[in-house]
């Protein structure tokens, strides 16, 4: 897979993939791959299907208005009901890797090098913006953004811990800079490695030191 399929994937796991609508815990009604629709036209603009055929845009302002009086903050499977209208599996893929590839934008305007990063270091950064936006990136982790514009992955590993996403998913993010440090430290040493076996020898007959 290319590192935007395995983004996809892994977005999937982490924000879970719902094909109708729900409230998250901050009360907006969602869909997909936390795709948030702060208003009626946003779920409107969207091809939502019932039994098979397209929802007719009262049938879409029927079901947002029903969501969105429910409580917020429940299990997606709460807001279900059998007339729920819902995204097919393939329009949701779209979508994702529609707003991934704009978050790209972002990350390319503000990495002009993003496109040398390592996939690990792609898949990093997209996590982050996907769940932050890209102002709570930029603005709200200065260490961060420092550290990946030098290229720093041990010191990005250091300041990529969220407030909110569960352990499991903030330590994922941290092992993608860290991967690329250890991959980095095994290359060094292979070098070294090689380096020392030609050398040695020359060092070795005069010293009498064993080959």
């Amino acid at each position: 897979m290319t590192y935007l399929e395995q983004s996809l994937e892994k977005l999937k796991e982490f924000e879970g993939c719902v094909p109708w609508m729900y409230r998250d815990t901050v009360g907006k009604v969602t869909v997909g791959v936390g795709l948030m629709l702060p208003n009626l036209e946003a779920a409107q603009n969207l091809p939502f299907v019932l039994n098979n055929h397209a929802a007719t845009p009262e049938e879409i302002a029927t079901e947002y208005a029903r969501v969105d009086a429910m409580t917020l903050g429940k299990a997606a499977v709460f807001y279900k009901i059998p007339a729920s209208l819902e995204l097919t599996q393939q329009t949701i893929d779209g979508k994702l890797l529609a707003v991934l590839e704009d978050f790209e934008a972002n990350l390319r305007a503000e990495f002009p090098a993003y496109d040398t990063f390592p996939d690990a270091i792609k898949l990093a950064l997209l996590d982050m913006i996907y769940n932050l936006g890209a102002a709570g990136l930029f603005k709200g982790f200065p260490h961060l953004i420092a550290a990946v514009q030098t290229s720093n992955w041990a010191q990005a590993a250091e300041h990529c811990t969220r407030r909110g996403p569960a352990p499991a998913r903030n330590n994922w993010t941290k092992q993608q800079f860290l991967s690329v440090v250890n991959a980095i430290k095994a290359e060094a040493e292979t070098w070294l490695s090689r380096i020392w076996s030609r050398i040695r020898p020359i060092f070795s007959k005069p010293f009498g030191l064993p080959q």
